[in-house]
């Protein structure tokens, strides 16, 4: 396979592609995270600043047949590989399995929002305040990231024009929120592992968790209370995260301090599942007439396309429960199309894949 190349250019707004191949795996997003097989992949897709975004247009990527791999003491490698235990635990969270069947109360779905604006709001601020350090600028992309005011128009929808006045941070939430006050004053350097933790998980299962709160909560297909998945400022999902990995690998950073990023990752991670575990307490005391079940035999209709036929991880996890339909069907599409067959040897992970990272 090619790898992605440089512009020539090197115009920091302008992203091509050329292969269509990276448009055919948006469910298995998350993967390259997770998936030794996909991890080899993405590792052969991504060069130093090769990869720049676009305004304007849809996003293209250039590839061509010079290889060059990431080192494994690249900030991005190191921070996979040294969260995965943390990311595991996080997408076994009761809360997250929960929410991925579609197992979500309107009320908890508020609340987790309300606690994301906080979130959001104290890290974003903090970034604008530190926009022009050194290990900061490289990674600022506030048109392209920033979700603050998305989270605040879902909010207004969920609550109404008061919305301000009608909630408060939570006791899980406050030790998150201080703690992103206190690296972005004290060592603004530590703002690279929240940055990366949230804005890489919100852009690696959003839409798949989109469709899920969507169906389950009976939202507007205009998208309303869904604004903090939309990502107006960025055409390819994909595209941006290799950027964004490759603006991070170029920060110059000693060895010492990319370990601490790694380690705020993980005290990150671990906030995230403090706020999950209090949402999931919360929600043994609420009572919802109705529950829409979201995954399922609608497992569809949370799908892109829609024909849940010819999702092959459906298939698969068919398959793997001992239905001979899907059986058959996942031999069929393996056959006739290969890129099934890198989504047969990831699907096992791809079970709670889709958000790793962030439910909401």
């Amino acid at each position: 396979m090619g790898t992605l190349s440089q512009n020539s250019s090197r115009d920091p707004f302008e992203l091509y592609i050329k292969s269509d191949f990276y448009n055919l795996l948006p469910l298995v997003c998350l993967l390259s995270n997770k998936c030794t097989y996909l991890k080899l992949i993405d590792r052969s897709c991504s060069t130093k600043e090769n990869i720049t975004m676009s305004r304007k247009g849809g996003a293209r990527i250039v590839v061509d047949d010079d290889d060059e791999f990431l080192s494994p003491t690249d900030l991005s490698e190191l921070l996979a590989d040294g969260t995965k235990e943390s990311h595991d635990k996080a997408e076994n969270c009761q809360f997250v399995k929960d929410f991925l069947r579609g197992h979500i109360k309107r009320e908890l779905f508020k609340r987790g929002t309300a606690a994301l604006y906080f979130v959001y709001t104290a890290m974003e601020e903090e970034i604008e305040k530190n926009k022009d350090h050194p290990h900061i600028a490289p990674i600022y992309f506030p048109v392209e990231l920033h979700r603050s005011e998305a989270l605040a128009r879902d909010l207004e929808y969920f609550y109404g024009e008061d919305w301000e006045n009608q909630i408060s941070m939570s006791v899980g939430t406050k030790p998150y929120v201080e703690r992103i006050r206190e690296v972005g004053e004290k060592d603004p350097v530590l703002l690279v592992a929240h940055s990366y933790t949230r804005y890489m998980g919100d852009l690696s299962g959003g839409q798949i968790l989109k469709k899920v709160a969507q169906r389950a909560l009976k939202l507007p297909s205009t998208g309303e209370g869904l604004n903090f998945y939309q990502f107006e400022g960025i055409h390819s999902h994909k595209g941006f995260k290799q950027l964004y990995r490759s603006r991070m690998n170029e920060l110059d950073l000693d060895v010492e301090t990319k370990q601490r990023i790694v380690n705020e990752s993980n005290r990150a991670f671990g906030f995230n599942m403090m706020v999950f575990s209090e949402l999931e307490e919360i929600g043994k005391n609420i009572q919802e007439e109705f529950q829409d079940p979201g995954f399922g035999h609608s497992h569809a209709e949370v799908m892109q396309g829609g024909d849940i036929n010819k999702c092959p991880y459906y298939a698969a996890k068919m398959a793997a429960s001992g239905n001979p339909t899907y059986a058959l069907q996942l031999a069929t599409m393996l056959v006739r199309y290969p890129p099934c067959q890198v989504l047969l040897a990831a699907w096992v992970a791809l079970l709670a894949g889709f958000t790793a990272w962030y439910v909401f």
